[in-house]
């Protein structure tokens, strides 16, 4: 069974991705399946509470936004590791749409994106299966922090930092 880093974890990956295909060709066992698949069979798969959604680089996530809160898994694809419009996806996902169920980055996903993707809001990571991924978990922690304001932390550095010197100060005392 394939592995998968999901809540900062080496996990099997119960989940079959499915990159193409017709809704007769679906697999009995839970399955994420591409947007336009959903689309087409939306009210049938509804039904299915082990389907979860991926979108495509160009794939617009309002197409989901009805969606997100009875899908458990949403999967945003990075067909090269170059592509960084899956970043802005994952950030809309939870900020916009409220999306509170797994989001996961799958594609050509290496250690170096983790701590950028987890910051956009990515709980769950399908590293390349030529990676281990237990050595790309590392990649979470490779940053203690970060200036800008992320999924992760909405307040900037700057907003955080006088709360900070204000703990310290008072642990001092």
């Amino acid at each position: 069974m394939p592995k998968l880093i999901k809540d900062r974890a080496v996990v099997d990956d119960a989940w079959t991705l499915v990159r193409e295909g017709s809704i007769d060709e679906l697999p009995v066992t839970p399955v994420i399946i591409p947007l336009g698949l959903w689309q087409q069979h939306r009210d049938a798969l509804h039904e299915r509470r082990d389907v979860g959604v991926w979108l495509a680089p160009s794939d617009d996530p309002d197409a989901l936004a009805g969606d997100v809160s009875s899908l458990s898994l949403i999967a945003v694809d990075f067909p090269q590791f170059t592509d960084g419009r899956g970043y802005s996806t994952a950030r809309l996902l939870r900020e916009k749409y409220a999306f509170a169920g797994e989001l996961r980055a799958i594609g050509d996903i290496l250690r170096d994106q983790l701590y950028y993707l987890q910051e956009c809001g990515f709980n769950a990571f399908a590293v390349r299966s030529d990676r281990d991924a237990a050595q790309a978990l590392r990649g979470l922690d490779d940053f203690s922090d970060n200036y800008q304001a992320t999924v992760a932390r909405p307040l900037p550095l700057f907003r955080r930092r006088p709360e900070a010197d204000r703990d310290v100060a008072t642990q001092s005392s």
